[in-house]
């Protein structure tokens, strides 16, 4: 009996070492196409447009995809310096004074200016201001840094060179 408890253990530790899984490393997603869109001309947050700028993707995106929006706020070395919605700004005293947020559907992203009394904002915060959207598929949401749109940019292999330009 000993003798075979022990065959069948033997040919149990065996069979569990054939299986395998796949890991992130191993992994190919093909059938997933991130984007990237960037505004060609400043756009400004006025009361005209009640401080929201919209965005209507040429085409709709998957419901499992995501969005991530980033503002261009200068340039350091030569380089842009992008910074990821929400993005909130505060008085001396620590208040919340105004911040930049977005919504998006399958169809279109809404980028908007909230606070109180935008009117009054300095007009560097609401005019001349350039935008990146940038379509993944949701598993590379939770596996790169998305506060930095390098980082984001080397997970979706697309450089600058491949950005779409348009107009919102």
């Amino acid at each position: 009996m000993k003798k075979i408890i022990t065959i069948l253990a033997v040919i149990g530790i065996l069979s569990l070492q054939g299986c395998t899984t796949i890991t992130d490393s191993n992994y190919v997603d093909n059938d997933t196409i991130s984007t990237v869109f960037e505004n060609k001309v400043a756009y400004n947050f006025t009361a005209a447009n009640n401080y929201i700028v919209k965005f209507n993707f040429p085409g709709a995106i998957y419901s499992s995809d995501m969005v991530l929006v980033y503002r261009l706020t200068g340039t350091v070395n030569g380089a842009d310096l992008w910074e990821f919605l929400p993005e909130t700004h505060y008085f001396a005293d620590g208040t919340r004074d105004f911040g930049y947020n977005f919504d998006f559907t399958k169809n279109d992203v809404q980028i908007y200016l909230e606070g109180n009394n935008l009117a009054t904002l300095d007009a560097g915060y609401r005019l001349n201001q350039f935008f990146r959207i940038v379509v993944v598929p949701a598993n590379i949401v939770y596996a790169v840094d998305k506060s930095n749109l390098s980082a984001v940019m080397a997970a979706i292999k697309i450089n600058d060179s491949q950005i779409q330009k348009f107009n919102f």
